[in-house]
């Protein structure tokens, strides 16, 4: 079918490596076109979006990967929803922005293997905290020998999740052991005061060992603590604020962060009760604790340095 003066071809498809191969084979037979000639636009779905990237990545077809909510507000107001539709829709955006696309890069096994390493920790650690507080809190509203029974109850469970917990992170400690280049990452990462481990490969992660994402203002765009300004007109006059279009689970750690730095670290500390002191809101001051860490990370990695307090530089 024609829509737009392009020509549409649909097919629905299952989700697994021989029927994408199978469709991509018949495209071939009908269009009479070599791979070099093929460009390919996904919506991003997390991991069900894998097996047609591997067979991309495979046969060497350009790809992009784009946010679904991109998608939708490039197009303006649109009616109706479904598989068809949404297919439609994406063929649309990526030839009206076919000059600008920004082609998918795979990640390299090791961080592939990290990535979900990260993610299965971070799932046991949840279901860890959503069973422990809840016990802890209820010691002064229950009775002694239900609490007890309760504790009881789920004693093997913590334990277990403690434990799985503690093998996933000796696996992580391990792949670092294997490469170098992510050591070297995480080393610079670290060394920035309140930096921990888990922060820092969760950010090697999402930049793609800070290639997808180079510069310190964007990452934190991407997390979500860059302030931006809410105004508009005369009627519009908003306190400047962060977007809640952010990568929330680098968002959490980065304010762990930037609270441990505030603790732990005298210079953080004493900006903070500095800023506090002359009437800045105290979130708002952590915020920017945020971002001076992102800053430091982005720093010690591009010049693969140590963080020091007092930098003298090379030509000095």
């Amino acid at each position: 079918m024609t829509l737009d003066g392009m020509n549409m071809y649909e097919l629905e498809v299952e989700n697994t490596s021989r029927t994408i191969q199978a469709y991509f084979q018949e495209l071939k037979k009908k269009f009479n076109f070599l791979s070099r000639q093929l460009t390919v636009c996904l919506e991003h779905t997390g991991i069900y979006g894998y097996p047609i990237l591997d067979y991309l990545t495979k046969k060497g077809i350009k790809v992009c990967v784009e946010p679904a909510l991109q998608i939708k507000q490039s197009q303006g107001m649109k009616r109706g929803k479904s598989d068809k539709v949404d297919a439609r829709r994406i063929a649309q955006y990526a030839y009206k922005n076919r000059h600008e696309l920004k082609f998918w890069k795979p990640q390299r096994p090791v961080v592939q293997k990290i990535k979900a390493l990260l993610v299965a920790r971070d799932r046991l650690v949840k279901i860890r905290v959503q069973l422990s507080i809840p016990i802890a809190e209820c010691q002064e509203y229950i009775e002694e020998s239900i609490r007890k029974r309760i504790v009881k109850n789920c004693e093997h469970t913590l334990k277990a999740l403690k434990k799985d917990i503690l093998k996933i992170e000796q696996e992580i400690e391990a792949l670092l052991k294997e490469d170098v280049h992510i050591q070297q990452e995480v080393q610079c990462a670290t060394s920035v005061p309140g930096v921990g481990i888990i922060t820092a490969l969760n950010v090697i992660v999402a930049t793609n060992e800070f290639e997808k994402i180079s510069e310190a203002k964007k990452f934190a765009c991407y997390a979500g603590v860059a302030p931006f300004e809410h105004t508009s007109g005369t009627s519009i006059r908003g306190k400047t604020r962060v977007s809640k279009m952010a990568n929330m689970t680098l968002k959490k750690l980065l304010t762990l962060a930037s609270m441990s730095a505030v603790k732990w670290n005298e210079e953080i500390r004493v900006y903070y009760k500095r800023k506090v002191a002359e009437g800045k809101n105290k979130m708002c001051v952590l915020n920017a604790v945020r971002n001076k860490l992102i800053s430091r990370i982005f720093a010690c990695v591009k010049n693969k340095r140590l963080y020091q307090k007092v930098y003298q530089h090379a030509l000095v």
